[in-house]
């Protein structure tokens, strides 16, 4: 929004931009004004002309028109049948063509102009939208660049560049200008009812890379380009940049809120836009082989195992909870003994199909359990033994998976606790839901092509694996 003086002063380029104008909107003021201008329609500003009277004096007047209409229902000064066209030459009414007016379009005295409308909208056409304007159609039109995404809390709602822990999870769009050129940003959020405060920054990349930036880089550059945070539905900036890389980052103020967003870039030629992220894979054996100087530290639990498992010296997921129950250390550790985690080892664990693990297993298990839990308390510092969700993504990468945005949105959703925290039981849930996951596509995938197929008896099973 640009007051009146600013814009008609600036006279904007008419080939990349429209001006539509909102008028004064008091209390208890009827729908339409004493000088026939309407309060709910948005008016059009067609031209904006320097006129010379017949008295050698100058007046600027700005033409006007009413997209509804058929006809101007303006009846003020300048109107098509006031007297004040009797104060300009035949010539200078030959050229504002003031009789042959189009459709809802008449003249304006600019000082009317400035008394009636208060503030002013610039819309900026694309190469498909400028085709439905004539007045557009010999100009050059912008480039648009378009992006949809979605901020998720926990996963990529990190708030803006104050929060030095959390600004890194935002989405990150990498922008790439062949020359330097003129561009015009713009974000808008999806939230009607209740808006939040948006905005967005952007960074000078040094070389183009291939998967999203960490905290290290936010926290050691500088952004070049930083735009007003408001809750206003469309956040817009125009800046000048050079050849080169760049990435954009959209925000919401505060961190931890989630809106959908619309990103549109405008250029004044062709630039690449893309969404920067990585691709999901198991970089690293996530279940771990017991070594054998680990016998010694479970060779008290065997007896407890062997008083539970059946002739084939092999325990279900009831008997997998009791024994966790017993042998697990303290509470910290024993939220991963429920029922729900008990199953997703066994599921997981089982190589044979029947639902039981034997006591090599189950060392197995221990031994990862034990590797999980230095782990989880390196990124739970502090926090009493909680991970909050926006740490996850790292965890996990320690662990030994890699993800990208999509499938760490599914996790949270999945496992994430009221609070936006999860505890090493819901963590235990991650690792073992991946590894089954990433097992279970590695063996449909012998080729390694990077995608499966599944035909109709498969695809229950499988899905739940993956998912």
């Amino acid at each position: 929004i640009y007051s009146c003086d600013f814009c008609l002063n600036r006279r904007h380029s008419r080939e990349r931009v429209f001006i539509h104008i909102l008028p004064f909107l008091g209390r208890n003021q009827p729908e339409k004004l004493a000088n026939g201008i309407l309060l709910t329609v948005n008016y059009r500003i067609m031209a904006v002309e320097k006129v010379e009277l017949v008295n050698s004096d100058q007046i600027l007047l700005v033409k006007l028109r009413n997209p509804l209409g058929t006809s101007s229902d303006y009846v003020g000064s300048w109107s098509q049948d006031s007297s004040e066209w009797n104060k300009v030459s035949p010539e200078e009414k030959h050229k504002l063509v003031y009789r042959h007016l189009g459709d809802g379009e008449f003249w304006m005295n600019y000082q009317d102009f400035v008394k009636t409308f208060t503030s002013l909208e610039v819309v900026n056409l694309d190469t498909e939208t400028s085709k439905d304007e004539p007045t557009l159609r010999t100009k050059i039109p912008w480039h648009m660049k378009l992006c949809h995404g979605h901020w998720h809390r926990g996963v990529s709602a990190g708030g803006c560049r104050n929060n030095t822990d959390t600004f890194h999870t935002n989405p990150q769009y990498q922008l790439i200008l062949p020359d330097t050129q003129e561009l015009l940003i713009s974000l808008n959020q999806h939230t009607v009812l209740e808006p939040k405060v948006i905005g967005f920054t952007l960074y000078q990349l040094p070389k183009s890379p291939v998967e999203t930036l960490g905290r290290s880089f936010f926290k050691k550059n500088k952004s070049l380009v930083n735009s007003q945070y408001s809750n206003s539905r469309q956040i817009s900036m125009k800046c000048d940049l050079d050849q080169g890389g760049y990435v954009l980052l959209p925000t919401t103020f505060e961190p931890g809120q989630e809106t959908s967003f619309t990103l549109r870039v405008y250029s004044t030629k062709l630039i690449k836009l893309k969404l920067l992220d990585c691709v999901p894979a198991a970089v690293k054996p996530a279940i771990m082989k017991a070594p054998p100087s680990f016998d010694s530290k479970v060779s008290s639990y065997e007896t407890i195992f062997l008083q539970l498992a059946d002739e084939h010296r092999s325990v279900n997921v009831f008997e997998l909870q009791e024994l966790l129950e017993a042998c697990l250390p303290n509470d910290y550790v024993k939220s991963c003994a429920t029922l729900e985690v008990c199953r997703q080892m066994v599921l997981t664990l089982d190589k044979v199909g029947n639902g039981r693990l034997k006591f090599t297993d189950y060392k197995n298990l221990m031994c990862s359990l034990k590797y999980w839990q230095t782990t989880f308390k390196n990124y739970t510092k502090g926090t009493a033994g909680i991970l909050r969700a926006e740490r996850l993504k790292e965890a996990l990468l320690d662990i030994g998976f890699q993800l990208n945005t999509e499938s760490l949105s599914l996790l949270v959703l999945r496992y994430m606790r009221k609070d936006g925290t999860l505890r090493f039981g819901d963590f235990v849930c991650c690792i073992l839901q991946l590894s089954m996951a990433f097992a279970t596509f590695e063996r449909k995938d012998p080729l390694q092509n990077g995608y499966i197929k599944l035909n109709l008896s498969e695809t229950p099973f499988t899905i739940s694996q993956l998912f």
